[in-house]
């Protein structure tokens, strides 16, 4: 008879194949608290590049967070030591694999973070970023991004210095073809796309409001543009010769109709019958939280299958 501590099986020799098909079930911290911590046959098979392809720190476990004083999302953000406790747990065992990396939505990252993270994943080709990056400056931007030199794909929130880190971006990811951005979008940022990015197949404004000048301006001068995702909009015409009194629309004039049917794939909606539409709330009248929570949802969803996540 075996002693009841034997078994034919131990975790230890478990098969690699089958680890890391139960691996990529998990999370990320899952992976980096717990699996990888149980013994050197599992942390090998923590390893394996199959599991690092996208990082997700969407799923951040609430134990890992600080109570938030309400009603801001991003106060529950982790504090800057525990955050870059997982990013360097993650990376360790990512070996340079990740090729896509999302963050929480509310997450505060600092020029550190992004350095530290930049420095680990040179073979990125898709970045989402957090809503709360604010804190990153134009010399960590740089410092980060010219090691990202093969960037497809990024989704980019609200920050203030808009043109310098655009400028900044468009300098070294020279093979940059899909944006989302997630801000208001003016004549002077499309100047900024148009001068920097000049490979821009596909863009995507959705639920933001919009100055008609600035998208006629990006139509007609984004020769490699392919797909432009304009849904859920506001849309903005000011008076010629001011700056100040404008009309706000809530669909699309007629000539960026016109000029944007001439793309592979142009996206628009009809507010009457668009469910998106009708079912946003106005500023007024809805809590700051679930304002945020708003914004969360329209940075994850996308009409554009590749930007969604």
């Amino acid at each position: 008879m075996r002693n009841e501590g034997s078994s034919d099986h131990s975790w230890n020799n478990m098969d690699n194949d089958i680890l890391v098909k139960i691996f990529m079930t998990l999370n990320v911290m899952d992976l980096i608290t717990s699996v990888s911590q149980v013994c050197s046959s599992w942390r090998s098979a923590c390893c394996e590049p199959v599991l690092w392809k996208k990082l997700d720190l969407r799923m951040l476990k609430p134990s890992f967070v600080c109570n938030p004083p309400k009603p801001y999302p991003w106060s529950n953000r982790l504090p800057a030591t525990i955050l870059m406790s997982v990013l360097k747990r993650s990376l360790n065992l990512s070996h340079g694999n990740v090729t896509f990396l999302i963050f929480n939505f509310f997450e505060c990252i600092r020029d550190e973070h992004l350095v530290f993270i930049a420095k680990r994943t040179r073979n990125l080709k898709r970045l989402v970023l957090p809503a709360t990056w604010h804190q990153i400056t134009i010399g960590g931007t740089k410092e980060a991004f010219k090691m990202w030199e093969g960037l497809e794909s990024l989704t980019i929130p609200w920050f203030c210095s808009r043109m310098k880190h655009m400028e900044v971006i468009g300098t070294y990811c020279k093979n940059l073809f899909e944006l989302k951005i997630d801000f208001q979008f003016d004549l002077n940022l499309a100047c900024a796309l148009t001068k920097n990015f000049r490979k821009l197949k596909v863009l995507s404004l959705r639920c933001k409001t919009v100055h008609n000048e600035a998208l006629i301006h990006i139509l007609d001068n984004s020769e490699k543009l392919e797909v432009l995702n304009i849904s859920h909009c506001f849309f903005i015409q000011f008076e010629k010769g001011s700056e100040t009194s404008f009309t706000l629309y809530h669909e699309p004039v007629q000539s960026i109709i016109e000029k944007g049917s001439r793309l592979k794939q142009f996206l628009t909606c009809q507010t009457k019958s668009c469910d998106t539409c009708k079912s946003a709330p106005s500023v007024e009248g809805v809590s700051r939280s679930i304002w945020y929570e708003l914004e969360q949802r329209y940075w994850q969803e996308d009409e554009v299958s590749s930007l969604a996540h």
